[in-house]
């Protein structure tokens, strides 16, 4: 559980530092460094976000429920054959 609130914390950081940048690009039109520390903040949280999506899969923390993965059909027909 702890790990889904952490991917969805950077991810809303990641959208709020998207979002900033933009507004400091708009405001200081490239004379300031601010756009360049918000853009080296979003690439900080884009790696800790996909380090810890991979964990999760790695782990088995996180799973797909996608009906395209196998590993879900096959214990889906799994269960649908039991009496």
């Amino acid at each position: 559980m702890w790990l889904k609130v952490v991917i969805v914390v950077l991810f809303v950081g990641l959208v709020i530092s998207l979002f900033s940048g933009l507004f400091f690009l708009i405001q200081d039109q490239g004379k300031t460094m601010r756009t360049w520390q918000s853009l080296s903040v979003r690439l900080v949280l884009a790696v800790l976000l996909m380090g810890f999506i991979v964990y999760g899969f790695y782990s088995g923390k996180l799973e797909s429920k996608a009906p395209w993965d196998q590993r879900y059909m096959k214990s889906n027909q799994e269960l649908q054959e039991a009496p």
